[in-house]
């Protein structure tokens, strides 16, 4: 059984699994499907197109499935899609998607902190942490467990790999491979992100050879002869494997 405050308004047409709590204030629009078990505090809006999951807890002023900021958009009948078991703390602003994509997307397990920005089609995988006030334009990638610190902006169409950890106040518009560290200004590769490929259990070795890639693709001369270094290392493991695709498949060059 749902509970639903009498002071919220929820379209009629919205579909609502079971066990959700809405808040006062909560504003849930139609074309709406919400899982079950969900938290909506005060004054969260849902809006045309948000599918949400199950588990999530949603902070006062949220705002959720948002027109797109672009101005290529002509009403086209796009989707916000949100996972399971996210943390979306207070004023965070997910827009949904225009006719490029059709959806943004937002994975299970995430942490969204205050004031934080995912615009049009942008894809966020799982276990990710943004952090206050950080700011993703459009078509913006970022991949499991990659942790982004407070206020950094993300020019759109970059992709942000994962394992790694972006320091608060940067800004690039290029794309950061896996399982680094990126800071300072302007913004650059910073090493390897040791403590959080520890934490997520990743064996010394591995950690060696993510190392021993990241030295072999960055100590070259160009990129091109790094990439080139890297593909003649036999009995790689599929995390080199991951670094040398992401960069070879990059479309804004990546952070050096």
């Amino acid at each position: 059984m749902n509970q639903i405050h009498p002071l919220a308004v929820v379209h009629p047409d919205a579909k609502l699994g079971d066990n959700n709590i809405i808040g006062p204030f909560c504003v849930i629009e139609e074309n709406t499907v919400i899982g079950d078990n969900n938290v909506l505090k005060n004054s969260v809006t849902l809006h045309y197109g948000a599918r949400i999951g199950s588990g999530n807890e949603f902070f006062p002023g949220a705002s959720i499935s948002t027109k797109p900021q672009d101005l290529k958009f002509r009403g086209e009948d796009t989707l916000c899609v949100i996972g399971d078991n996210n943390s979306i703390r207070e004023n965070v602003t997910i827009s949904r998607g225009t006719a490029s994509k059709g959806r943004t997307q937002v994975g299970n397990g995430n942490l969204l902190m205050e004031n934080m920005h995912i615009g049009h089609d942008c894809t966020i995988g799982n276990g990710c942490i943004i952090g206050n006030s950080t700011k993703f334009a459009g078509e913006v990638v970022i991949d499991d467990y990659a942790i982004i610190s407070a206020c950094v902006l993300v020019h759109q169409f970059c992709h942000v790999g994962g394992y790694g950890l972006v320091q608060g106040g940067c800004r690039f518009s290029v794309d950061v491979p896996p399982y680094i560290i990126v800071g300072k200004e302007p913004a650059h590769y910073c090493g390897v992100n040791l403590v959080g490929l520890r934490r997520r259990q990743f064996p010394n070795e591995t950690i060696t050879a993510i190392h021993d890639a990241y030295r072999t693709l960055y100590g070259a001369a160009t990129l091109q002869e790094g990439i080139d270094a890297l593909e003649a290392f036999t009995d790689r493991p599929k995390e080199v494997d991951n670094i040398l695709n992401f960069v070879k498949n990059s479309k804004r060059g990546v952070m050096r």
